[in-house]
Order: structure tokens, then C-alpha cells, then sequence
């Protein structure tokens, strides 16, 4: 799912449909406690300044990976970090200097737990060097 815009209605209408997907998907035999164990992540991104930027994100599920075009490295990388963005293991890599702003945002739940990240980055390169396949949104 991907899409334009920077409204913060859609996405929250896009978080409760997701809630929902997840708490109906769970299989019948499933106990209470392993359907209420959802790993998931609204991913967006937000690239330019404030005057002029564009919005595109997707719904990142962990429980089997999919929606996102790496999901499961993206889903590996947060599960060693314990869901903690921040923590995710940082690359080596050298990135040009130039400046290209780029918001990374994502709300989900981790193992029970609320997931809140929000920072911004000089380009694209860094935002991958620090947050693995997280935000790859292009797969």
C-alpha cells in the first residue's frame, strides 16, 4: 500500500484498518495471547522541506514479513533490536554530502508494546546506513 499526501487523518484511518486486519487475521486455534502479539509498523516516509515534500509509506507486518518490499530483512533487523528503530545495527557506508532532507516516521506495535520513531536525516544514504531496510520503502 502506498500512497501521496500529507494528511495525518489518512494515516491514522490507515493504522485503525491495519489494527483491524491484524485482529481479525488471526487464526481460530489461536490463543488469546498469541493473537494479541502483532509486530507491525506503519513506515513512512516524507522527502524535501516543509514547503515542498512528498508523503509515501506502507504497512510493514512481521508475523510472517510481508507488505513491504524487504520485509523480512526489515522485520530481522528490528527483531535483533527488540523493535527499537534506534537500535537497529548501523552499515559503514559512505555517503555523498549532499543535502537532501528525509523524515522517517513509523508507529506500530512490538511485541505488545507501542513503537513511536520519528527523525529526520540528511538523505537517503544516511537514513539507510542507520535504520537497515526499516524505510527501504523501494524495496
Amino acid at each position: 500500500m502506498t500512497y501521496t499526501t500529507t494528511t495525518t487523518a489518512v494515516r491514522g484511518g490507515l493504522l485503525a484498518a491495519a489494527a483491524l486486519l491484524l485482529a481479525t487475521a488471526a487464526p481460530a486455534q489461536a490463543t488469546s495471547q498469541e493473537s494479541a502479539r502483532g509486530d507491525w509498523l506503519f513506515v513512512t516516509l516524507t522527502t524535501g522541506d516543509t514547503r515542498s515534500s512528498g508523503t509515501r509509506g506502507t504497512l510493514l507486518l512481521c508475523d510472517p514479513p510481508q507488505g513491504h518490499g524487504r520485509a523480512a530483512e526489515a522485520c530481522a533487523q528490528l527483531e535483533t533490536a527488540g523493535g527499537d528503530i534506534g537500535a537497529v545495527p548501523t552499515r559503514e557506508v559512505y555517503c555523498p554530502m549532499i543535502y537532501a532532507p528525509v523524515t522517517a516516521h513509523a508507529r506500530g506495535e512490538w511485541q505488545g508494546r507501542p513503537v513511536e520513531y520519528e527523525e529526520t536525516f540528511s538523505s537517503m544514504c544516511v537514513l539507510g546506513a542507520r535504520t537497515g531496510a526499516v524505510f527501504a520503502l523501494d524495496g
